[in-house]
């Protein structure tokens, strides 16, 4: 019986010369992949106005001095826990959120959740208040950093377990597929989560059962302390998705338009439930958590990095654009950190949740009998 080959690029080669002798066929397959350069995309080509520019340039400020904020909060002791920042990823919070739909798409993202929160619209106030643990918080001082929710953005969280989040993110994308709603689901995850067996499951059923969700690897280089280059057998984390029968793509995490175009085109293939895999590099500038002094990578390399910030690219091609003055860039910052200052007051404020309310929201039914 003559071996099945499955999918269309792939083809048998050698002969057997006629002898019936074992001898072993070669496969050979194709797989190709989309690439998003840095520097290759203009507002224009994306149909951004002037405004959407600034815009988009004043939430990726507010994400960045909301984290500032918050590690001189954690330093004061004001913040307990867990603290990861988003310092340096903020390109890829704000142009995946020009390509969703906020309110109909689904969010789901691992626990460096402050900056997607801030991106899909969610205030400093609500987002400090739950650092602190204070009942205006958006879980109700119940979450804290790692666990951010948010109904009306859509944002299912917020997760602190690596990997736990994903089969989530696949079962969300069933529910819009089964509700005929239109909505996908956008799940981001960091690049030591690949290596999670959850990864590999899900993307097995999505792919299976064409999902409407977006995998999106936020490669940071470190999963906590080890380079992906040594944690990898193959670093290239988008070609994950040739395994599972679906597309995948590179791109560039510190260039925001590169990632408007690269999500523009994965969300539209969600919305004809073709899942895909999207790993966008990117670096984090701080250490992993607050608590990590970062040794293990150099200050040359992390020099070099920030040579590449995502906001000062921005700033320097609204000024080569003279789309606005380093005077109205600066009124912008100003502003920004004028919002968090008076975030971090509004925490402050805020009253911590009353110990009558530990366990509500926990379970579904009143009066816990299953506790007496």
């Amino acid at each position: 019986m003559s071996p099945q080959v499955y999918g269309t690029a792939a083809a048998i080669e050698g002969q057997t010369n006629g002898r019936d002798d074992n001898t072993v066929e070669r496969l050979s397959s194709t797989v190709s992949f989309n690439a998003y350069r840095g520097g290759r995309y203009t507002h224009v080509d994306l149909g951004f106005s002037r405004e959407e520019v600034l815009e988009m340039y004043r939430s990726m400020l507010l994400q960045r001095r909301f984290e500032e904020r918050s590690a001189q909060m954690y330093g004061k002791q004001k913040i307990a826990g867990f603290l990861h920042l988003y310092i340096g990823q903020e390109a890829i919070s704000t142009g995946s959120v020009q390509a969703l739909e906020v309110g109909l798409d689904t969010v789901i993202t691992a626990y460096r959740d402050h900056g997607i929160a801030l991106a899909l619209g969610m205030t400093a106030n609500e987002c400090m208040a739950e650092l602190f643990g204070r009942v205006d918080g958006c879980s109700q001082g119940k979450g804290g950093s790692m666990h951010f929710f948010s109904r009306n953005k859509r944002l299912f969280g917020g997760h602190g377990i690596v990997g736990a989040h994903i089969p989530l993110a696949t079962g969300i994308g069933f529910a819009h597929k089964y509700r005929g709603d239109g909505g996908v689901c956008v799940c981001y995850l960091g690049d030591g989560a690949v290596w999670q067996g959850s990864f590999h499951e899900s993307l097995n059923l999505a792919g299976l059962y064409k999902l409407p969700v977006v995998y999106v690897v936020e490669n940071n280089q470190y999963a906590m302390g080890t380079s992906v280059q040594r944690a990898a057998a193959n670093a290239d984390l988008y070609k994950q998705s040739a395994g599972y029968a679906m597309p995948g793509s590179l791109v560039d995490g510190m260039d925001v338009f590169s990632v408007t175009r690269a999500m523009r085109d994965h969300v539209a293939m969600a919305r004809s439930n073709q899942p895909s895999v999207v790993e966008i590099r990117t670096y984090r500038y701080r250490g992993h958590s607050m608590s990590d002094p970062a040794k293990y990578r150099s200050k040359e390399e992390l020099e070099d990095q920030k040579n590449q910030d995502v906001i000062i690219r921005l700033k320097s091609y609204l000024l080569d654009n003279e789309m606005a003055a380093n005077g109205a860039l600066d009124a912008i910052d100003r502003s920004v950190k004028q919002e968090v200052n008076e975030s971090v007051a509004f925490a402050e404020s805020s009253p911590l949740p009353p110990l009558e309310a530990i366990y509500d929201h926990v379970y579904t039914e009143k009066g816990f009998p299953f506790l007496r």
